[in-house]
């Protein structure tokens, strides 16, 4: 498994500047490792929805030394298509959940409000 240095390398291949210019955007997507510490921790933030939250967070690009404008959107993108292979979308995860009964099995919340 790819660790958040070894994509921010790629992404210094890619874009120039330096593992410190993208490494913020690849621990964020990979800190949920130490939740769940195997490639499942990926359902999380690995998918476009994913890449959505990370441009809210950080905004639309960072800028390089050089003053080039690398796209958040990108770097997001080869993140995911470097461990998943494509841009999965959070539905592609969660259709392979198999359902279990504390997932759905809820309080009705009239009795308690009455």
């Amino acid at each position: 498994m790819a660790t958040p240095v070894h994509h921010a390398q790629s992404s210094v291949a890619r874009w120039g500047g330096t593992i410190d210019d993208y490494l913020f955007i690849h621990n964020w997507f990979d800190e949920t490792k130490a939740f769940h510490p195997d490639f499942r921790h990926r359902a999380i933030r690995h998918h476009s929805q994913g890449v959505q939250e990370c441009i809210k967070r950080y905004g639309d690009y960072i800028e390089l030394d050089n003053n080039k404008k690398v796209p958040i959107k990108l770097i997001a993108e080869q993140h995911l298509i470097e461990d998943c292979g494509y841009i999965p979308s959070m539905s592609d995860w969660l259709m392979h959940i198999k359902p279990q009964m504390f997932m759905y099995k809820a309080k009705k919340l009239s009795k308690e409000i009455k």
